[in-house]
């Protein structure tokens, strides 16, 4: 989306827990987790597919804890897919396969990553590029659709948990939002898809999800009932991994802006932080939202970029709309100034060697309330957002 452009409509979309993708990309992060719990220096890079009845994981990890084999990594994957609300003929939690197939890490990244120890030199897991955004757009400075999109899944999520319901787990929404000199308005259409009992009507489907949506959503924005489609196809019994393949990393573009900023391609679950296809983009989307909570510009795009092994970025770039108070290049120094890009600064600052990453891989890695009290969502906290202020004036 252009940050210059003024009238049009944009569309995200966004999907819940219990979307076959972000089952996996939910397995994927609790074993994450799982070997942070036990030794912060874990090395994890966890895939998982998730199809009927059956969960496959697999990867490298390195970790010096003897308190991880394969029953306690099924217990957790179980007591995950649990949580999530699958107990159906075709997944179930209780009586699905899992296959296990993780193995060491290869000794050529690590010899790249731990170069000389953890405390002195930790070089990039790959190479890649990674950015960050924010925008006043709303409280959380994430865009307007993608805001809203999760929203609406969130508090569809909770009513399925807390109520007797017909909804079950996997569900999926789209919000289309009209923008007027390049400020969001109101919601053109909504799309919600959401699973059932075989036997909920679908007027009864409707008239639940409708109030939903009036929870999520204010009511002066929300378009016409006209232009609001539940369950399109009309039927939506057959859900989850039993209705469609899950892989870890297929929603890259719900983890992080709805398709309002570029994405470096890198997906996040199941990736420690060495890793900088997800500690850097938390260490850009942190920069980012301070850049905007100081008002020196109500948008901010970054890029960083890292070769493996190498532990500085080989390359910053920032974009901000035209009434910024800073000069792009000048903003890059100011970051440079204030920041440690390194995959350890980045660890070090965020606090991202703690076991705090399964709340992250449902509704977005971004615009999530920061939770000092658990390490969770570090990279939302707007502490240095006094500091760029001053730097810039």
């Amino acid at each position: 989306m252009s940050f210059n452009q003024k009238n049009f409509i944009f569309t995200s979309e966004s999907v819940s827990e219990g979307h076959p993708d972000k089952v996996c990309d939910q397995i994927s992060d609790v074993i994450l987790d799982l070997y942070l719990k036990y030794d912060k220096n874990s090395r994890v890079a966890c895939e998982t597919l998730a199809t009927t009845n059956t969960v496959i994981i697999s990867g490298e990890v390195k970790s010096s804890s003897d308190k991880i084999n394969k029953e306690s990594i099924e217990n957790i994957i179980r007591e995950k897919v649990k949580d999530i609300g699958y107990e159906q003929t075709g997944f179930d939690w209780q009586s699905m396969k899992i296959f296990n197939y993780l193995h060491e890490q290869s000794a050529d990244i690590s010899m790249g990553v731990d170069r000389v120890s953890d405390e002195e030199v930790l070089g990039a897991g790959d190479q890649g590029i990674m950015f960050g955004y924010a925008c006043s757009e709303t409280s959380s400075l994430m865009p307007a659709p993608i805001f809203y999109a999760h929203k609406i899944l969130e508090e569809l999520s909770s009513y399925r948990k807390n109520n007797d319901s017909f909804f079950l787990p996997d569900s999926k929404s789209q919000v289309s939002m009209s923008y007027e000199n390049g400020v969001p308005k109101k919601v053109e259409s909504l799309v919600v898809s959401t699973q059932h009992c075989e036997t909920a009507s679908n007027s009864e489907i409707r008239e639940k999800v409708i109030e939903i949506i009036e929870k999520a959503i204010p009511s002066n924005i929300l378009p016409h009932q006209d232009h609001i489609l539940i369950n399109p196809t009309g039927r939506f019994v057959i859900g989850g991994p039993d209705g469609d393949t899950g892989l870890t990393g297929r929603k890259i573009i719900v983890d992080t802006y709805g398709g309002s900023a570029p994405h470096g391609g890198g997906a996040f679950s199941g990736k420690d932080y060495t890793k900088v296809d997800r500690s850097a983009a938390y260490m850009a989307r942190f920069i980012a939202k301070n850049v905007v909570a100081a008002k020196i510009s109500k948008k901010c795009l970054i890029q960083l970029s890292y070769a493996i092994g190498v532990s500085e970025p080989t390359s910053i770039y920032v974009d901000t709309d035209l009434e910024s108070k800073v000069d792009n290049q000048k903003l890059i120094k100011i970051i440079k100034e204030n920041f440690d890009l390194s995959p350890l600064g980045i660890k070090k600052f965020l606090h991202l060697d703690q076991p705090i990453y399964q709340s992250t891989s449902a509704y977005g890695h971004f615009g999530r309330n920061f939770d000092e009290e658990k390490g969770y969502f570090s990279w939302e906290d707007l502490n240095m957002s006094k500091k760029l202020g001053g730097d810039y004036r």
